[in-house]
């Protein structure tokens, strides 16, 4: 049984106005309700069953609670007023009493799941999906997280001017979403930001982090060359919007070595990391971060190696395996399927052989593979929308994407 908990917020009535006006509207007056709130105006918030409940205060503007309606007495006629949150009714209206109704305020996160379809349990990772199967839950490092699989078409996002999908809802509420570019083609090289090498030094281990330290398995002191890319698109094209992009979410670029294999920088012997056993031998792709340092986060996060400059980083192979892909398996029916190959932030191996760094991508035809890291081919940042960012239309689909 849920419990009701009745929204309280502490105003100063002083800070309330009723703001009355002729019938044109272009003079007001404002009264202050200093010490009659009570006679003029009565406050319904709803609650966590959808019902209304008395309130003694009004809600402060984004404490949460969006205005619903006022029903005012004698037929008066009152609108509210979003920029200065008051109520406007006529000039001269006397001895009125208006009940105003505030619901609480969907987030993100709601609005996305009320639009899909949530299955139960796990799928099967060892196959491709090709087909629509909606969305499924697992843990993350922050809590629930609820991940997209296969030819979704409403998980289509618009944000500061470009098209993104979404990836999952992340545990913190924040939600993934990987660049497409400037329009909605679902295919070719205006998916892709550019074309980039991972990092044109491959020839030691520690090469394979997205950020790393000479000689080190988990360091994070020296950029790698994709980073810099994407940091410098974000200050160019996303600083402006960073209201909106999560601050505590972060990139697991996870860089533990399997079992039985220890890490050296120049090993004698090829070295996998985990995530290359995990995802293409045993096929049990992780949202969790084993090691603290692997997960990139900015300053202020709560979690992570707090590394990042920028709120901004790629998608891991592990959440690429999630979407349906799968390691030598063609897959071209699930939605981050692009007919171009693009990078990952997850390491495969480091190659004793060739002494050369490989880290996992998306195929051209849609697996999941690995390469040299010196290879040059697609980057699609990724970004964590903020869980109180606003959708202002949309419900995720191609012809109404969520934009905000």
């Amino acid at each position: 049984m849920k419990k009701i908990v009745i929204f309280i917020v502490t105003l100063v009535i002083t800070s309330m106005i009723i703001m009355f006006s002729n019938s044109s509207k272009q003079e007001l007056e404002h009264v202050s309700l200093d010490n009659n709130l009570d006679n003029l105006v009565g406050v319904y918030l709803e609650n966590e069953d959808g019902e209304y409940e008395t309130s003694s205060d009004i809600p402060q503007k984004g404490s949460g609670y969006q205005f619903n309606k006022a029903v005012c007495e004698s037929d008066v006629e009152a609108e509210w007023n979003e920029e200065s949150w008051s109520l406007i009714v006529p000039n001269n209206v006397v001895n009125f009493k208006c009940n105003l109704y505030f619901n609480k305020q969907s987030t993100v996160k709601d609005l996305i799941l009320a639009n899909s379809k949530v299955n139960e349990g796990a799928p099967d990772f060892s196959k491709t999906a090709t087909t629509d199967e909606g969305i499924y839950k697992t843990q993350d490092d922050w809590g629930d997280s609820y991940y997209f699989r296969g030819a979704v078409d409403n998980n289509w996002v618009k944000f500061a001017g470009y098209y993104w999908r979404i990836i999952r809802i992340n545990g913190d509420g924040s939600i993934r979403v990987i660049y497409n570019g400037t329009s909605m083609a679902t295919t070719g090289a205006s998916t892709r930001l550019q074309t980039k090498s991972f990092n044109l030094s491959y020839n030691s281990s520690e090469y394979v982090g997205y950020m790393y330290t000479n000689g080190q398995q988990h360091g994070n002191t020296i950029n790698s060359d994709i980073k810099t890319v994407v940091d410098n698109w974000y200050n160019s094209n996303l600083a402006s919007y960073a209201d909106k992009i999560s601050k505590e979410a972060g990139f697991c670029g996870d860089r533990e070595v399997e079992s039985g294999y220890s890490w050296s920088n120049h090993p004698s012997i090829t070295v996998y990391y985990a995530s290359r056993v995990r995802l293409s031998t045993n096929k049990v792709p992780t949202l969790k971060c084993s090691n603290s340092s692997d997960l990139y986060t900015i300053s202020s996060s709560s979690k992570g190696n707090k590394a990042l400059t920028n709120p901004i980083g790629l998608i891991s192979a592990d959440e690429s395996a999630m979407a349906g892909g799968v390691y030598g398996s063609n897959n071209t029916g699930y939605y981050l399927y692009t007919g171009e190959a693009y990078w990952t932030i997850s390491p495969s191996y480091f190659d004793s052989v060739s002494g050369v760094a490989n880290v996992f991508y998306v195929d051209s035809d849609g697996d999941l593979g690995w390469g040299y890291m010196f290879g040059t081919i697609g980057v699609r940042p990724v970004i964590n929308i903020a869980s109180d960012a606003e959708i202002k239309s949309g419900n995720g689909t191609i012809a109404a994407p969520y934009e905000i």
